[in-house]
């Protein structure tokens, strides 16, 4: 009965002026905005499975990317904003409500917390990750089977607030969701790909998913441009920027912009242990040591900020 009265009240809704209708389809009624709520649980949205839809990038009434970063679901996160610089790097990445974005490798969906919410109900989410060797086990495990994984994990990241939440492994199939991202963004995993062999699948899937005027958005910790090439292979987190570029040309990425907004020149990118060495993980730096709080003043790793268009 419930059902049937919510269709019955969508045929009323439909049946309007030509004037109103117009103006329908310039921006939804406030009856509208409620009835599709009401349909989104009912009819099950939280399973968000289907394709996603290949509209052109719209604005929606979703609050802004400010809003988005003060919310109380963050606050385990913020602590990181001042080296992570969320709102500077999506507006850098041209990231906006109604688009959709492939998320590379979301993990425990710091990033994911950010931009669910920030894309909106018009919006997609796809989390992507690797496919991967059966040894590679433990903290890897988060991610195998992403179609189901990201979805649940999106539930509890946001509820069911925001963009459409998808999940793909690189060796799943791809063909329903080729050609329909607008943004793709790799978040520090580049050393991650090319030390576990992940980078040639990756972005051949990338490429996949990408339309045709598609934007691909790369944060990686920085390797000083002098740096011995054995020390930037991936096992120590550091590569070097010029690398990174040359790789994506490779795979039909051209550059279109750099940035420093992540960078941190006090980061001397040589550490022994890698990345690691750093905040917050402090590798070989025992809590309460002199080397730990020297560590901690120079923060978070150096980082590049790079925006590659994909290209025939």
């Amino acid at each position: 009965m419930r059902i049937t009265s919510i269709i019955a009240a969508a045929a009323a809704l439909a049946v309007t002026t030509p004037a109103l209708a117009q103006q329908q389809q310039e921006e939804p009624s406030r009856g509208e905005q409620i009835l599709r709520g009401v349909l989104d649980v009912l009819t099950g949205r939280d399973q968000q499975q289907e394709q996603p839809q290949q509209a052109d990038p719209v604005a929606v009434p979703q609050g802004s990317l400010e809003a988005v970063l003060a919310h109380p679901r963050r606050d385990a996160d913020r602590a990181r904003d001042a080296y992570r610089h969320p709102a500077e790097t999506l507006e850098f990445f041209d990231v906006r409500p109604g688009m959709t974005v492939v998320d590379y490798m979301p993990a425990t969906g710091w990033y994911s917390r950010v931009l669910i919410p920030y894309l909106g109900r018009e919006g997609n989410y796809i989390g992507l990750n690797p496919e991967l060797h059966p040894d590679l086990t433990g903290y890897w495990d988060m991610y195998r089977n992403a179609s189901s994984r990201i979805p649940s994990d999106a539930r509890d990241w946001v509820g069911l607030e925001g963009a459409r939440v998808y999940g793909l492994n690189t060796d799943d199939e791809l063909a329903s969701f080729a050609g329909t991202a607008d943004r793709v963004l790799i978040f520090r995993e580049i050393h991650n790909m090319r030390r576990f062999g992940w980078f040639h699948d990756s972005m051949v899937a990338i490429r996949t998913l990408l339309k045709d005027d598609g934007l691909l958005g790369v944060v990686q910790h920085r390797a000083r441009a002098t740096a011995p090439v054995d020390y930037t292979l991936g096992d120590n987190g550091y590569q070097r920027q010029e690398d990174v570029i040359r790789l994506m040309a490779v795979y039909g990425f051209e550059l279109v912009a750099a940035s420093e907004i992540n960078a941190n020149p006090r980061d001397p990118a040589d550490w022994e242990r890698g990345v690691w060495s750093l905040p917050p993980s402090y590798a070989g730096a025992a809590e309460g040591s002199r080397e730990r709080t020297r560590r901690a003043e120079i923060g978070e790793s150096d980082r590049m900020t790079l925006l590659f268009r994909k290209v025939s």
